[in-house]
């Protein structure tokens, strides 16, 4: 498992988290296509933080899939802006930190399936009723 962390990126955590759970167990490969499409600031972003965290463990995107993809608050970067009478009043630009986590895809093998049980009691209930009737 390899992982990238982006501190202090000058985005809303509420907008990046809209991106981060639409790629949240993608394949990397999938994800970094899919974002290259999005018109948001936030897609870019994390499409570089995935890149990065893929080749961090000397992967091939086609070979993992995305654990983890947190976006957590940062500090605010603090502005002033005049206003009347000689104030004045404080604008708060939030910014935040990007986790991106992958690992080795997991290859599912097609198990034997098995056939259900049969509920045994059902079966008696419909004969009673049957008898009943």
């Amino acid at each position: 498992m390899s992982r990238a962390l982006i501190k202090h990126v000058r985005v809303s955590p509420t907008k990046a988290r809209l991106i981060a759970q639409e790629v949240q167990g993608m394949n990397a490969e999938l994800a970094i296509a899919s974002l290259e499409f999005m018109a948001n600031k936030a897609a870019g972003i994390i499409s570089k933080a995935i890149a990065s965290a893929v080749a961090n463990g000397d992967f091939e995107p086609q070979e993992v899939e995305i654990t983890s993809c947190r976006v957590d608050r940062a500090s605010y970067i603090k502005r002033w802006t005049p206003r009347a009478r000689g104030t004045a009043t404080r604008i708060l630009k939030p910014t935040s930190h990007i986790l991106i986590e992958v690992a080795p895809a997991k290859k599912e093998k097609a198990a034997p399936k098995k056939a259900a049980p049969k509920a045994k009691k059902a079966d008696e209930a419909t004969k009673s009723d049957e008898k009943d009737a």
